[in-house]
């Protein structure tokens, strides 16, 4: 039970480092669903190397805790992140984008998707 108090606390943690980049991320977002790339853009915010997504923010080129890319459901599928049998379930539990932004943290607590209510 301790350790969830933690990783809830750590999640909110994170949840408002991020909010720092929300207009970027938004922006970015919102060109994906322009751009009719997809329905369901995916915002990865890691700290370690990763070949997923279009890259906003390199943490150590920006001095930031975060780096930051961009991406969406057919990519997860298509590097195997989501399978097939779930993809239906991910839709479900997916909010509408132009009032949340879908976030895929990757941080020392394991890999979440959190989904943020944007305030801009």
């Amino acid at each position: 039970m301790h350790d969830e108090i933690k990783d809830v606390e750590k999640l909110m943690f994170i949840e408002k480092e991020l909010r720092n980049y929300e207009a970027l991320l938004s922006k970015a977002a919102d060109s994906i669903l322009e751009e009719n790339i997809s329905k369901y853009p995916i915002i990865v915010a890691h700290k370690q190397k990763i070949a997923l997504g279009v890259p906003l923010i390199d943490r150590l080129k920006s001095e930031t805790n975060w780096s930051v890319n961009a991406s969406t459901l057919e990519e997860f599928y298509s590097k195997k992140l989501i399978v097939e049998s779930k993809i239906d379930e991910f839709r479900k539990t997916y909010k509408d984008p132009k009032t949340h932004l879908c976030l895929f943290v990757l941080s020392d607590i394991g890999a979440q998707f959190l989904f943020i209510p944007r305030k801009l």
